[in-house]
């Protein structure tokens, strides 16, 4: 396995597990009232009808992470694996996209959170592609 290779896995599985972390930050602890917080929810009247989205958002995340460590395996077990560097690639880049678009929504109070979303993954690509 070359050295872009594990480099490549090693920022994937990064990415995975923060978009694991997003997940429990989105599905788990929006119903309380530091975690609304977090999101910018002040009001807890307002908690019920955002909590269907944040739960639907905190699973698609953990849906993406499923993906790109199912890759990483596939991987890990085959370094030549086409179809895991297809899954890796893939489940990345869609990661990547969501970032984009969190940064574009709102540019100024969410790039940092864009960045930690979309760099790892953006980076995991690169190295696995050249690799």
């Amino acid at each position: 396995m070359s050295p872009l290779m594990i480099i490549g896995l090693g920022l994937a599985t990064l990415a995975a597990l923060l978009h694991v972390l997003f997940f429990v930050l989105e599905s788990v602890l929006f119903r309380r009232p530091a975690g609304r917080r977090l999101f910018g929810v002040r009001a807890e009247h307002d908690s019920p009808a955002l909590r269907l989205f944040a739960v639907n958002q905190g699973v698609y995340n953990l849906a993406l992470a499923i993906v790109v460590l199912v890759g990483v395996a596939l991987l890990v077990a085959d370094a030549a694996s086409v179809a895991g560097i297809a899954v890796v690639v893939a489940g990345c880049s869609v990661m990547v996209v969501a970032g984009i678009a969190l940064a574009v929504t709102a540019p100024r109070r969410m790039l940092g959170a864009a960045l930690v979303q979309a760099l790892p993954p953006l980076l995991a690509v690169g190295a696995l592609l050249a690799a």
